[in-house]
């Protein structure tokens, strides 16, 4: 666990067990070893969208982190605030001014490229979003088109060690396949998958059992 800081309760995680962008927070939660406490929203049936919730987050999108007082939204923002908050000593989120620099990128990527590439085939295909699903295989080819190269030349996205960037890049190229998206002419980018899910605390997304 880590030794700078420990939290009063357990951080608790509003989340849905089938959101990518939930699963970044989780997987910093555990990574860091921290106490914490999983509540599922029902966005199916428009729970994120019930004043309760609307009060934690009024953009009505998972995830949030209730951490004694203080309510966090926003996949990445999370990260930043954990690996700043909660450091173990392992610096997650680099101050270098040049590794902070492409720490930032890679959380731009995850939000655009990312976005709107790995996880928008998997939102068509496992929750019927009405978004062109052709034009997000498009991006999605054209990104690990970019990606898989990169990824030959070095273990991790940011100065050769696991950082917030790997953690925010992970989830929806995992899970690439439940939109329809097959990972078998990419062996970097698995490689660094398994190295994304080496450390002891890992705890990965659950896998839907809608075919892709």
């Amino acid at each position: 666990m880590n030794t700078q800081f420990t939290a009063e309760k357990p951080i608790v995680l509003y989340r849905h067990p089938l959101s990518g962008h939930a699963h970044r927070a989780q997987l910093m939660l555990s990574l860091l070893d921290l106490p914490h406490e999983i509540v599922d929203v029902d966005l199916m049936n428009g729970a994120h969208k019930a004043p309760e919730f609307l009060a934690k987050n009024p953009f009505g999108q998972v995830p949030v982190i209730e951490d004694n007082g203080v309510t966090v939204s926003d996949a990445n923002a999370i990260l930043v605030y954990l690996a700043t908050r909660y450091s173990d000593g392992y610096e997650w989120l680099p101050t270098a001014p040049q590794h902070a620099a492409e720490v930032q990128r890679w959380l731009s990527v995850a939000a655009g490229e990312i976005f709107n590439g790995p996880c928008a085939v998997r939102l068509v295909k496992l929750f019927g979003m009405p978004l062109d699903y052709d034009t997000a295989k498009q991006r999605t080819d054209s990104f690990f088109a970019i990606f898989e190269p990169y990824l030959a030349q070095r273990d991790f996205l940011v100065d050769e060690r696991i950082t917030v960037a790997d953690v925010a890049a992970y989830s929806y190229v995992a899970h690439v396949e439940e939109g329809g998206v097959s990972l078998a002419s990419y062996p970097a980018i698995r490689s660094w998958l398994a190295r994304v899910e080496a450390p002891p605390r890992f705890v990965g997304m659950q896998r839907s059992a809608i075919a892709a």
